[in-house]
């Protein structure tokens, strides 16, 4: 019993720094290699038009990147 309950509170803690990280950067966890932008595929949706809830989202992503300093 000793054993699960030590690995359930290593889990919880993992847990915890995951989501603290997560609050402070605003950032999802993403693959090494680029996901399937790099394989040349924009959006995951294969849809012809996105729906609303879709475009606000790429309107509000395009507006990021417009104001970004780099």
């Amino acid at each position: 019993m000793a054993y699960f309950l030590i690995t359930l509170l290593g889990f919880l803690l993992m847990f915890a720094v995951m989501a603290i990280g997560y609050i402070i950067k605003r950032r999802t966890i993403s693959g090494s290699c680029g996901g399937l932008s790099g394989v040349g595929i924009e959006k995951v949706c294969d849809c012809p038009e996105p729906c609303e809830k879709r475009k606000k989202k790429m309107a509000e992503q395009a507006l990021r990147d417009e104001n970004r300093i780099l």
